[in-house]
């Protein structure tokens, strides 16, 4: 199924990619080589550039997720929601090198966006298609991975013009930042300092 078949999905300006990002969200990263694919948790990511478009996220050397990337070069990295959190620490809980099955057991419902050979989850908030730009000294030392957004999109439920609505959407679209053990907090109130 391609994103778009879904009307909420908008696609994103790439100039304002890396608010999707901002907010210090826990993500999921897919990557798919050939026909190995997988989808896994990270704490660590972050924009890192605004024109163009760069993101950096942390994949450890045991996670197959890493071994696809490098293999294919390309990742997404995705937004996921409250509603979708045991599927979040499940994807971050199991190696696929340890269950080849991992996606099918942990009924995870991918699609691709038009023009992508990449998988990506459905019912996130936020989706970015990213070409790793090969840091190997980074890569090795620091396991820090970083990607040119080459598309970005987004569910027009909770982001649209440039902007997160968290304030206007039901709790369960808030997005989950990871503090450690399977432990999460979800995305506060909005606070404007914005003076009129």
């Amino acid at each position: 199924m391609a994103g778009l078949l879904n009307p909420h999905i908008q696609p994103v300006e790439l100039a304002k990619a890396y608010r999707l990002l901002n907010h210090g969200p826990t993500v999921l990263v897919s990557a798919q080589h050939e026909q190995e694919a997988n989808v896994m948790t990270a704490a660590w990511a972050c924009a890192l550039e605004l024109v163009p478009a760069k993101v950096s996220v942390v994949l450890d050397k045991s996670t197959k997720t890493r071994k696809l990337t490098e293999q294919s070069g390309y990742f997404a990295l995705q937004v996921p929601t409250l509603k979708q959190i045991e599927l979040v620490q499940a994807l971050g809980s199991i190696s696929q090198f340890d269950d080849p099955a991992k996606l099918e057991h942990c009924h995870t419902p991918l699609f691709h966006f038009d023009g992508f050979d990449l998988p990506v989850v459905e019912g996130c908030a936020a989706w970015l298609i990213c070409e790793l730009i090969p840091e190997p000294h980074n890569q090795q030392a620091h396991d820090l991975f970083i990607g040119k957004v080459i598309a970005a999109y987004a569910d027009d439920r909770v982001f649209r013009d440039g902007h997160w609505y968290y304030h206007e959407a039901d709790p369960s679209w808030k997005s989950v930042h990871h503090v450690a053990g399977g432990h999460y907090y979800t995305i506060g109130d909005a606070v404007d300092t914005n003076k009129s």
